[in-house]
């Protein structure tokens, strides 16, 4: 099982993210848009990136940046 580590949620909006496995050269990532729940008793399920390289994004379920192995967070 990949190693997780916390998030808080509410915290995520313009947080950097370093891909563990960079491709074509996009490793550094700024978190700029949260995709917020329709109602507060459900949690937020996806989050966008932006390369800083190449200011392309991605989206993603947010849970996937608990996974050590998929990604850093800061700027490693």
């Amino acid at each position: 099982m990949a190693n997780r580590h916390r998030l808080n949620p509410k915290k995520l909006l313009l947080s950097k993210w370093t891909a563990v496995h960079p491709r074509d050269q996009e490793k550094h990532f700024l978190v700029t848009r949260v995709e917020n729940p329709e109602t507060e008793a459900h949690l937020i399920e996806r989050v966008e990136l932006e390369a800083v390289l190449t200011r392309r994004c991605v989206n993603i379920g947010w849970a996937e940046l608990t996974d050590t192995t998929q990604w850093l967070q800061g700027w490693h």
